[in-house]
């Protein structure tokens, strides 16, 4: 009994932690992943797809550059009735070896799509792809790309 009620406590301590974590800003990308090589090839924003719509809503993708910390809001649009699957978000960072960001950011992860705060990363260009599933297992990919400034 005392087990359990430890393992609750320690489950919404280590919530409230991610949440407040989360509020309070993350290191997105840190310096050393920001000094990687850029990823070769070609990094395409999306193909023709079914799947659900992407949408980058902050920081505002027509913004030429902006500055950190910044509110990282991407939304999702499920489409022909189907639903996301938040446990299939996938956030990377487009680098050489590519960077897996999801970790990162599991708190702000939401059907609807994904919410941080205060996200920071080191001046620069920075293309992070987002690839999300809906329940019928279609896919898209899409790439939001920043360039801040100090």
């Amino acid at each position: 009994m005392i087990r359990r009620h430890l393992a609750s406590a320690t489950l919404l301590v280590l919530t409230a932690f991610s949440t407040a974590t989360l509020a309070q800003g993350i290191q997105l990308v840190t310096p050393d992943e920001a000094k990687l090589p850029n990823a070769t090839g070609q990094i395409t924003s999306r193909g023709v797809t079914r799947g659900p719509g992407i949408k980058q809503v902050s920081p505002d993708p027509a913004a030429k550059s902006i500055k950190g910390p910044f509110d990282l809001k991407i939304s999702f649009e499920p489409r022909g009735g189907s639903k996301i699957d938040p446990s299939s978000v996938k956030l990377t960072y487009m680098k050489n070896p590519p960077v897996d960001l999801t970790d990162r950011i599991k708190g702000g992860i939401k059907a609807d799509g994904v919410e941080v705060d205060k996200a920071s990363v080191p001046p620069g260009e920075h293309q992070i792809r987002v690839t999300v599933k809906d329940d019928e297992g279609r896919q898209t990919s899409s790439v939001v790309s920043v360039n801040v400034t100090n």
